[in-house]
């Protein structure tokens, strides 16, 4: 059990800004199991993220109420995600080779590219929450919850399936999971699912098939790492989270009218 929860806590010490108590300590192999609770982290952030909102939108415009509880998730993973998401932008924007993909990535100033997509995906959010929002209060929060989860679920899919880019060496340092037992990742799944089917259960079980077009990006944009650079780096799950949210947001706003 101790061993369990120093996994659990080196997860939550990498992934967010949360702190964490002296004796959790770090070492690759926690590192690595850690990966079964990237649900659970997901569930975390989202916790914070769904309180804020509600919790302001009883005071403040709805509006207001969402910057407000997107702030709130970035500063508990302390933009750890979007972060990967920029470098990604400027890396495969800016390079024609691994080398120089990579270089790019590794560099700690934000370019052109990595603005576009960071301003892309943030106004992509904030929109399709107020448009969930107009639906209902509840229903955003339940999809909060669900894109938190789900999104890090398949970044964890990709670990599993892909390979780690051997090119990554020249990369900045990141924590990041190179490999995924299977008995780590059936847990991690089946942490990932629990409100998928709790959702589906009370909603409509036509929500079950959010999992189609996350298991498309998470091929698509898998292939397309090991095409460029040979696997996956910890920018590119940053990238996967980032992405596989907005695809969960576009989803469960366009089922709305059918359940």
């Amino acid at each position: 059990m101790k061993n369990e929860l120093k996994i659990f806590f080196t997860a939550l010490m990498f992934f967010t800004r949360i702190p964490c108590s002296a004796w959790v300590g770090y070492t690759p192999e926690y590192l690595e199991r850690s990966t079964r609770y990237f649900p659970l982290i997901g569930f975390i952030v989202g916790s914070i993220s769904g309180g804020v909102f509600y919790l302001s939108q009883l005071f403040l415009p709805v509006s207001i109420s969402l910057v407000l509880s997107m702030l709130a998730g970035i500063l508990t993973t302390g933009a750890f995600h979007e972060d990967g998401l920029a470098d990604v932008c400027d890396g495969f924007g800016g390079g024609w080779t691994k080398e120089k993909i990579l270089e790019i990535m590794k560099d700690s100033r934000i370019g052109t590219y990595g603005v576009i997509g960071l301003v892309l995906i943030l106004l992509s959010k904030y929109l399709l929450s107020l448009e969930l929002a107009g639906i209902s209060t509840i229903y955003l929060i339940g999809v909060i919850f669900l894109g938190h989860i789900l999104s890090r679920l398949n970044a964890a899919t990709v670990i599993l399936f892909f390979e780690y880019s051997r090119e990554d060496a020249t990369s900045k340092v990141k924590p990041v999971a190179k490999k995924l037992r299977l008995s780590d990742y059936i847990v991690a799944l089946a942490i990932g699912l629990i409100p998928l089917v709790g959702m589906a259960y009370y909603l409509s079980f036509l929500i079950v098939f959010i999992i189609v077009p996350l298991i498309i990006l998470m091929i698509y944009l898998g292939r397309y790492f090991n095409k460029w650079i040979g696997g996956f780096t910890g920018d590119c799950l940053g990238t996967v989270q980032q992405l596989s949210e907005i695809v969960i947001y576009i989803f469960m706003l366009a089922i709305w009218k059918y359940i």
